[in-house]
């Protein structure tokens, strides 16, 4: 139980530390800069620009990202449930409240740098997000849900909609503005990869003499084939297990709660794993087997 509040407790430290992030982001570096950010809030900031521009009315970068995002999460909720939704839409909610609360002010006038700091601020928030297993919202949603449809890759979609964003700010605005925003996503992209990279392989080494019960829940939980190697304690000549299982990084955090929980005194040895040769689950197929045993 005590895990369970303590990964609930981060998990709101981290919306919170989105909301603040990507508030000062776009308040103090993006929007004095003119540059746009990636995804629905830098769609947000385009509609917010063009209000301003063509009719004169001012309207909060916050409010905007928060009406963009309702109808987005209302479709996840039908179709991706409602435990992938809510601690993102919780995150939006963040993100909204403190764009609204913090005011717009121009810390330097160098849009290069506010450009490149914007970016970072914001892939902060975007990349802890998705280390703790919920996302910003917007685009990641819309991008899952066509990829689910269509069976093209996320990462497609993505680039496609942010390709989208800068070209309109290029068009409707000026293409200096828009080769900001390209630099302002790359950055966005690296500080996200640099904080959650799902892509990298990890081989955990855990001893354990309750080898029975954690296989049980690592496989509940991750779907991840695992290795039992019988052992011994080199100082107390006790028998024990070693469990080896690769996993995705992104995982990472799941079996470290999931290991205290059930055996708080095994001993994990965790390595990073160059590559993979053989069969290793993606996400949608670890989600399918999940269902298959649930209907056993």
């Amino acid at each position: 139980m005590d895990y369970i509040k303590k990964d609930l407790f981060i998990k709101i430290a981290v919306i919170i530390l989105t909301g603040m992030t990507g508030a000062v982001g776009l308040n103090f570096f993006l929007i004095p800069a003119n540059v746009f950010s990636a995804g629905m809030t830098g769609i947000a900031q385009i509609i917010g620009a063009f209000f301003q521009q063509l009719v004169g009315i001012s309207i909060d970068t916050g409010i905007l990202i928060f009406l963009l995002n309702v109808p987005v999460f209302v479709l996840g909720f039908i179709k991706l449930g409602k435990s992938a939704m809510i601690l993102s839409f919780a995150n939006v909610i963040a993100l909204s409240l403190f764009t609204t609360i913090v005011p717009v002010g121009e810390i330097t006038d160098n849009v290069l740098m506010n450009a490149i700091t914007g970016g970072v601020l914001l892939g902060l928030g975007g990349g802890f997000s998705l280390k703790y297993g919920f996302t910003t919202g917007g685009l990641d949603i819309l991008s899952l849900l066509l990829s689910r449809t269509t069976g093209r890759t996320v990462g497609n979609y993505i680039m496609l909609m942010n390709g989208i964003i800068v070209v309109v700010a290029g068009f409707f605005f000026d293409w200096e503005s828009a080769l900001y925003t390209i630099i302002t996503i790359f950055t966005m992209g690296t500080v996200v990869d640099m904080i959650h990279t799902s892509h990298q392989k990890m081989t955990a080494f855990i001893t354990t003499q309750k080898s029975k019960e954690l296989r049980d829940a690592l496989y509940q939980s991750l779907v991840r084939g695992m290795t039992i190697i019988p052992a011994r304690g080199g100082f107390s000549s006790k028998e024990r297990d070693v469990l080896m299982v690769v996993l995705t990084r992104y995982e990472l955090y799941a079996l470290k709660q999931i290991v205290r929980e059930v055996d708080p005194m095994a001993f994990t040895n965790i390595v990073a794993t160059d590559s993979v040769i053989g069969r290793f689950l993606s996400e949608d197929e670890q989600k399918k087997v999940k269902k298959d045993s649930t209907k056993t």
